[in-house]
């Protein structure tokens, strides 16, 4: 590899650094200290509390969320463990009021993905969204990853859900700015 192009490369890969890199005031949560494929009703990281929305709707058995690992990155993501009852949604809740919420996912491909905002009194302040899930363009690719953003004056817990019975959204890092 030549000087210049060694240079430009250089240059870009400095960019693109910055421009992944997360916002100092952002609390990000990745997952990766959970245990793969084990339901729990609730899952609590940075003191955000992950859970299902509601109770079962088809069953008694108690509601659960469980990590799933991407194929080809082994990143862990967060989803509804209840494979009857994919219309309820997932809820993480803040510990503080929340200014913008990021939302990195991975789904079943073609699955609808939504992500939903609330404030303190339950009230829809933003809401974001995907008719489809990206697919891959070939078996040999890994599942595409997506985001969803939304925002509000002070989010108190945000909601992800769309994927029907027997597909899956799985959250793979979650990133948010607190109010001020």
């Amino acid at each position: 590899m030549n000087t210049s192009v060694r240079a430009a490369f250089g240059i870009f890969a400095a960019i693109a650094s910055m421009a992944f890199a997360a916002d100092p005031a952002e609390v990000v949560i990745d997952f990766e200290q959970a245990a793969i494929g084990k339901p729990v009703p609730t899952w609590t990281e940075k003191a955000v509390t992950f859970a299902l929305a509601e109770p079962p709707r088809n069953s008694k058995a108690v509601g659960r969320v469980m990590f799933f690992p991407h194929q080809v990155t082994n990143h862990k993501g967060l989803l509804n463990a209840m494979a009857n009852e994919q219309a309820i949604p997932v809820r993480a809740k803040f510990p503080v009021p929340a200014a913008a919420v990021t939302i990195v996912f991975w789904a079943s491909t073609g699955a609808p993905a939504k992500l939903e905002a609330f404030d303190k009194d339950d009230k829809l302040l933003d809401s974001a969204g995907l008719a489809a899930a990206p697919i891959r363009q070939s078996p040999a690719e890994p599942v595409p990853f997506f985001t969803l953003t939304v925002k509000g004056p002070e989010i108190a817990y945000v909601q992800f859900s769309g994927p029907r019975n027997g597909e899956f959204l799985a959250a793979d890092e979650i990133r948010y700015r607190p109010a001020r």
